[in-house]
Order: C-alpha cells, then sequence, then structure tokens
C-alpha cells in the first residue's frame, strides 16, 4: 500500500492556552482518528506529537566545514508542524479522506504522498 504524511500544522498559542481539558479532548480526538483509519482497512505506520518549537534546533550549512546553530529562522510563523501520522492507505483518494478526519483544531493538516524508492 501507498504512504501517506499526515503533517499536522497549528498554532503552539492555542494549545498553551487551551488548558487541560481541551488538550485532553483532542488527545481522545487522535485516538478515535487512529481507530478510524483502522476500520477503514488502513494503517497507522508511526505517528509522533512533537515538542514545542522553542525546545528546536535550527542547523545551516548542513554537511558542509561551516554547520552552525542560528535563530529560528521563522519567528514570525503563526503555525508550525506539531505532530504527524505516517499511513498506508489504498490510494489518493482514501489517503485524502482520512485526513479529512485527522484532527487539528488550531491549523490544519498537510496531506503528501511517500515516494516509492523501492
Amino acid at each position: 500500500m501507498p504512504k501517506y504524511l499526515f503533517s499536522i500544522v497549528e498554532s503552539e498559542a492555542a494549545y498553551a492556552e487551551g488548558g487541560q481539558a481541551n488538550f485532553d479532548e483532542i488527545m481522545q480526538a487522535h485516538g478515535d482518528f487512529t481507530q478510524a483509519v483502522k476500520a477503514a482497512g488502513a494503517s497507522v505506520v508511526s505517528g509522533e506529537a512533537l515538542q514545542p518549537t522553542a525546545t528546536a534546533t535550527f542547523l545551516r550549512g548542513t554537511r558542509t566545514d561551516h554547520v552552525s546553530a542560528v535563530d529560528n529562522p521563522s519567528p514570525e510563523a503563526k503555525e508550525v508542524i506539531g505532530g504527524y501520522y505516517l499511513v498506508e492507505a489504498a490510494d489518493d483518494a482514501q489517503a485524502l479522506e482520512l485526513a479529512k478526519l485527522c484532527p487539528a483544531p488550531f491549523g490544519y493538516i498537510e496531506l503528501r504522498p511517500i515516494w516509492d524508492m523501492g
């Protein structure tokens, strides 16, 4: 089955302001999403939540002698990648239908097919 990356792009500030009850509700929605994927005959290969961008390290000049850590190159970004799912689905149409179910209450889902390099 082809694989698809569902990038969860959202506002970190909205999560910080939402409180524990809101967070718990969203986590339940993610549990419901993974069950919906299974029920559709697809599968979640992996999925993770990322820590806030304040914990990130940004590197410039990788694979050169001049690699350096830099300040956040996009500090004005209102929405950032907060997590992802790697999903195996039958085809593009099924992946799109599943992406419509993926929780992103404070942003959006970016859906991309994965190159099959095999």
